[in-house]
């Protein structure tokens, strides 16, 4: 059943203390190096509603929750009504969460309006709740796929995998893309025949638009089907694209290729016949243009063994790499060879823009690189996405960035670990027994530091865990501990600690950790993460990997949502944080490389979502002391990190001031009060400055 304990401290408020220091404390140059340099102005985003949505916590609450948008303004407020009547007393305007804590146990009808604004109907949203609605998440009904046999005889049934999100049908909301994994679904390494895979689109309601079935000629497993869900050409509604085979059938049921083919060996393995690139239809699940897939499998021993071990490892990930519409990169191999081909989709046309492959003359250093996952951001500062391939980045243009040598492995991060800079830096693992664990510039490579080791280091995690260190910690299971951006133990111990997934749920800025169907939060006192929710009705997937179907912020406020199948597989569950925040930003499917990270979690061994903008809890407290004294004749007043924008109460808009003694009486306190926003939010404080007699 569904459970949640309430945290013991609670949540502070709105308000947060960002202590204005010397000019000097911090060397200006922190803040001046790359960043995400993205042209919003030209960049192709869907266009999302408010996501609104009404969840019963318990037979007299519902919690409602809503996004705000970056095209609000900065004092947007709203109110709600419950069946006609408002419930809340005063405008909401520091949050997007509202719990209705008078909520009859009958069919409800919510309505989101904008304070100020109720005569205009186009600015209200909807949601009914359902009389017999369930407790603490939202219930989608699921088609199961029946079972099967395979040629060898053996009997095989279907369990919901993986998933992503994507507005299909233009409402401005996701519509939920399941992958159905059959009970015999292989790892590359071994043998076996599978069952086909399918790919279904149900809408929040459980309506099922459609279901692809990829056919027999597409093997079952984690390393095989990668599915982007993407909106790529910018008609504000998405595609999915994946590779396909000689008789896959579409969501309208024509089929691609041969019907009848079957390249299936007596091991189950498929190592001849045609590959396909499909580009499909969101609302419908039409196959819209099938290409030859690139890259092409070619001789299977060209890639490192003759078994399609190697051959057969896909990656997958959609990138701006023009700057301004979403480009879908499908990649093979990464053990050996390695190679990514990066397509356009625009005005029903699918392009192949370029193709980055390491047995290219020059590029051999960035063989057997990959990693069983990416990541993509634009990591130097240029306005176009880099794809972080494992130990090695490609560029915009498709040409090789750095290589760093260290190889292949299992997990890897990417976001701005360090408060004072706004620069992408990666955490990743790796597994030749040699390198361990490295922290590294996302832009060049460099490796800021490393704890090697002698084993296969598997798993690595980060995430701003503990609101004492600051910036966002790191950890692997070989890392010696816990250590911060700077490399420094600050917990020698991760027993007790998950080194899998992150998930930002219980409402204030430190992130929380999500293992199989469990959320923990890290107790800094105790050293170890208590468990504040879990749901023994569903399962976790991908074996030892312990992922949910998807993790995000798909509704409601800038928190993340978890997708669970329940044992049955008859249902998938997303469920809602029930906790009260303080905060309210802009929801981080905004952020291009949050959005990215969300349709890359499918690929391989899942891994969490990240933005390419420092989130934690040094928003919250950077400095405790507020007062400056000086014999100078000036202080220059500058925050240890970068906002927004700034307000300060002596007028000035800029992210410094200076104070001079002139102005003020010597020996008294002198207090200069301050307004920034951060990603939508609001935050004040103030500094007094004393100049000495």
């Amino acid at each position: 059943m569904y459970s949640h304990t309430y945290l013991q401290n609670s949540i502070r408020m709105n308000r947060l203390y960002i202590v204005a220091f010397l000019y000097l404390f911090i060397p200006a140059g922190n803040l001046l190096c790359s960043q995400p340099g993205y042209d919003f102005t030209k960049l192709k985003q869907e266009k999302l509603g408010r996501g609104f949505i009404a969840v019963r916590e318990d037979g007299n609450t519902v919690n409602l929750s809503w996004r705000y948008l970056s095209s609000d303004p900065i004092d947007i407020a709203f109110d709600l009504y419950r069946d006609g009547e408002k419930i809340n007393s005063m405008p909401v305007r520091n949050t997007t969460f509202f719990k209705d804590s008078n909520a009859p146990g009958q069919e409800l009808n919510y309505e989101l309006r904008i304070a100020g604004r109720s005569q205009h109907k186009e600015l209200t949203t909807h949601y009914t709740l359902e009389k017999n609605a369930p407790h603490g998440y939202i219930n989608i009904p699921l088609n199961i796929p029946p079972d099967g046999i395979t040629p060898s005889g053996q009997l095989y049934s279907y369990h919901a995998n993986d998933a992503s999100v994507g507005d299909v049908d233009g409402d401005g909301e996701y519509e939920i893309i399941l992958k159905w994994d059959p009970s015999n679904a292989r790892d590359n390494a071994h043998d076996g025949y599978t069952g086909n895979v399918y790919i279904d689109c149900y809408k929040l309601s459980g309506e099922q638009l459609w279901r692809i079935d990829l056919g027999r000629n597409i093997r079952a497993g984690a390393h095989y089907t990668q599915f982007m869900v993407f909106d790529l050409d910018g008609d504000n509604k998405a595609e999915i694209v994946m590779k396909t085979g000689d008789g896959t059938i579409d969501g309208t049921g024509c089929v691609i290729g041969d019907a009848n083919a079957d390249y299936r060996n007596d091991k189950g393995r498929i190592l001849s016949g045609p590959e396909y690139l499909t580009v499909f239809e969101g609302k419908t699940g039409k196959a819209l243009q099938t290409i030859d897939y690139i890259p092409e499998r070619g001789d299977s021993q060209s890639w490192g063994d003759e078994r399609g071990n190697r051959s057969d490892r896909f990656l997958a990930c959609v990138a701006y790499l023009d700057g301004e519409y979403p480009s879908v990169v499908m990649c093979r191999g990464y053990y050996t060879r390695t190679v990514l081909a990066a397509f356009d989709w625009r005005d029903g046309k699918l392009t192949n823009r370029w193709v980055f492959d390491s047995d290219t003359p020059g590029n051999e250093k960035y063989a057997g690189q990959g990693n069983h996952n990416l990541r993509v951001g634009d990591v130097d500062g240029d306005g176009y996405d880099e794809i972080i391939y494992g130990s090695c980045a490609i560029d915009n243009d498709g040409k090789g960035l750095y290589s760093t040598g260290l190889g292949h492995g299992d997990a890897i991060h990417m976001t701005v670990f360090d408060p004072s800079s706004r620069k992408l830096q990666v955490w990743d693992c790796h597994e030749n027994q040699r390198d361990g664990s490295t922290f590294r510039d996302a832009e060049t490579g460099k490796v800021l530091f490393q704890i090697k080791s002698n084993i296969d280091v598997g798993r690595c995690m980060a995430a701003d865990i503990d609101p004492t260190v600051r910036g966002v910690e790191m950890w692997s299971i070989a890392s010696g501990g816990i250590r911060n951006i700077k490399g420094e133990v600050i917990n020698p111990s991760i027993r007790g600690v998950p080194i899998n997934m992150g998930c930002w749920w219980d409402g204030d800025l430190t992130r929380e950790l999500l293992d199989g169907t469990r959320i923990s939060k890290y107790n800094p006192q105790s050293g170890r993460a208590d468990i504040i929710f879990d749901c023994d009705e569903c399962l976790r997937n991908n074996g030892t990997k312990s992922n949910p179907a998807l993790c995000a912020d798909i509704l409601g406020d800038w928190r993340e949502e978890i997708i669970l199948r329940t044992k049955d597989n008859k249902n998938l569950r997303i469920y809602t944080s029930p906790y009260e925040t303080p905060y309210r930003f802009h929801t981080f499917m905004e952020d291009p490389v949050y959005r990215i990270s969300v349709a890359t979690q499918n690929v391989g061994y899942n891994q969490p979502t990240q933005p390419g903008f420092y989130f934690g809890s040094d928003l919250m407290e950077i400095f405790p002391e507020k007062a400056i004294e000086t014999a100078s004749d000036s202080v220059t007043l500058e925050t240890t990190m970068e906002y927004d924008s700034y307000k300060w109460s002596s007028g000035e808009t800029t992210p410094t001031i200076i104070v001079k003694k002139s102005d003020i009486m010597p020996g008294q306190k002198h207090k200069i009060e301050l307004e920034v926003t951060y990603r939508g939010c609001v935050l004040e404080d103030y500094v007094e400055v004393v100049f000495l007699k």
